[in-house]
Order: structure tokens, then sequence, then C-alpha cells
């Protein structure tokens, strides 16, 4: 079974939150709203729109890269870890 599949739910609330960002800024730009509170609201959306992202990164590489049930102290759990880490970081 696929990680997205597994996650569903929580997958699916993170994409409704980036829906609703989006629908926030598109009416703040409908509605002519300032350049400062339009821009927040897109750095919202990103910021939304990075955290599933990473969700999604993170637990690929936990699912598919290194077996969760096998390799919990290796070297690779380690790099899983340590990649994952450089990941949420780059996407914050």
């Amino acid at each position: 079974m696929g990680h997205t599949i597994k996650e569903k739910e929580k997958l699916l609330n993170r994409v409704r939150r980036v829906r609703g960002q989006i629908e926030a800024l598109e009416r703040a730009i409908g509605q002519e709203k300032g350049c400062a509170e339009v821009l927040h609201l897109a750095v919202a959306a990103r910021g939304a729109m990075n955290s599933l992202m990473a969700e999604i990164i993170e637990d690929h590489v936990r699912m598919h890269v290194v077996d969760p049930n096998r390799e919990r102290n290796s070297e690779r759990a380690k790099g899983a870890e340590e990649l994952i880490e450089v990941v949420r970081a780059y996407l914050r």
C-alpha cells in the first residue's frame, strides 16, 4: 500500500488548507485589496503548498527508500532522516 493511500486523510486536509489559502488570495485580488495583503496571502499559500510537498516527500523517503521495519538504526535510515531535515528546511 502506498503512503499516499495510508496517509490519505492527512494529505487531503493539507490540500484543503492549500485550497483555502488560494481562495482567500483570489478573493483579495478580486476585491482589489492592497499589495501587502495580497502578498501575505500569497506567502501563506506558498507555505501551505510547501508543507504539503514536505509531507509527501518525507513519507516517500520513509516508505520507499528506507524500510522502517528493517533499517531503524542503519546508516541508510540516518541518511534518510538527514535528507528529510534538509528538504523540510528548504521548503520553509
